[in-house]
């Protein structure tokens, strides 16, 4: 299958990973987006991301989109497997901890969990 490169101006968003899938939608010449959801179109699966956290990222994915993507008023996103990223967490323990690494101020609304009894014991 052919591949294709995309090389971005800034860091990828931290969940991206190589088996997510991408796609692309035009924009318009203001940086606006088409508002017709057949207008995404879908560049292939991510193979392999190098440099993703430096401000000349690149991807090489699988794909069967027409022409070179790169340079055009493109916006490009990804979404993720089902099968691989349906998942709860696993365990009796979870250990969370939020970081803010910016330098202003962030306020945190709302965390949400979801926890169940999976041990097999009555609930009291």
């Amino acid at each position: 299958m052919p591949s294709i490169t995309l090389t971005f101006s800034a860091p990828l968003n931290v969940s991206c990973q190589v088996g997510d899938t991408a796609y692309y939608v035009n924009t318009t010449a203001d940086g606006g987006f088409t508002k017709n959801s057949t207008d995404v179109v879908e560049i292939g699966q991510i193979r392999q991301i190098n440099n993703a956290q430096t401000n000349t990222p690149v991807i090489i994915c699988d794909t069967t989109a027409p022409g070179d993507l790169n340079g055009l008023t493109r916006f490009i996103l990804f979404s993720k497997d089902n099968k691989a990223n349906l998942s709860s967490i696993l365990g009796y323990y979870a250990d969370v901890r939020f970081v803010n690494d910016s330098t202003t101020e962030a306020e945190l609304f709302c965390v949400g969990t979801e926890v169940f009894d999976s041990s097999g014991f009555p609930s009291q």
